[in-house]
């Protein structure tokens, strides 16, 4: 059981949380489009880094291209004919080496990292499949008017399905279910 004072605490807590995230917001609001821009540059060489000795230690060959995409960090590795296993099945390697790196980005920097890693350009081109899945069905529901449901999805990739329906007007998709089984459905306007 939970006691009064403990409630009090959680509150007190959560509102220095808040505080501390006001707080950052504004010295982040402050700044200007280089800052954010140098800082994503700063988390995509701390990642090069930090997979360049990964791929050391497991011998594979690769190189590493860095870039910023919005509003995060994008690194990826290509050329190597080892590349494969660091992808996985259903990209779930890749997913937890892209854990991996942010989580030695944010211990260098201090700030959680959303950077985004491709390996071999798989995750390029599942976004080019996700796309199209997402577009397919979207005119299916359109022109059948029935809902459809689709294969539970990562998280990145039912975000990728929700945008390509959010494209075609008269249809619109939610996300139902609880993990690992959460799905997008699709369903008329």
């Amino acid at each position: 059981m939970t006691s009064e004072q403990d409630i009090a605490r959680e509150g007190e807590d959560r509102e220095n949380t808040d505080v501390a995230l006001e707080t950052r917001n504004a010295d982040t609001d402050t700044g200007t489009d280089t800052d954010t821009e140098d800082d994503l540059v700063e988390e995509g060489e701390i990642a090069g880094d930090y997979l360049e000795q990964l791929l050391d230690v497991l011998d594979f060959d690769g190189d590493i291209d860095l870039d910023v995409e919005g509003d995060r960090a994008v690194v990826s590795i290509d050329g190597g004919n080892d590349l494969s296993k660091l992808v996985g099945r259903k990209g779930e390697v890749l997913d937890a080496l892209q854990e991996l790196t942010r989580l030695a980005v944010q211990q260098s920097t201090g700030v959680r990292s959303r950077l985004m890693l491709d390996v071999a350009g798989w995750r390029a081109g599942r976004r080019s499949e996700l796309s199209a899945l997402g577009n397919a069905a979207a005119e299916r529901v359109l022109a059948s008017g029935e809902r459809e449901e689709l294969t539970p999805m990562t998280p990145f990739e039912r975000k990728i399905v929700h945008d390509a329906v959010a494209k075609v007007a008269g249809v619109s998709s939610e996300s139902e279910g609880a993990e690992p089984n959460r799905r997008v459905v699709v369903i008329k306007d």
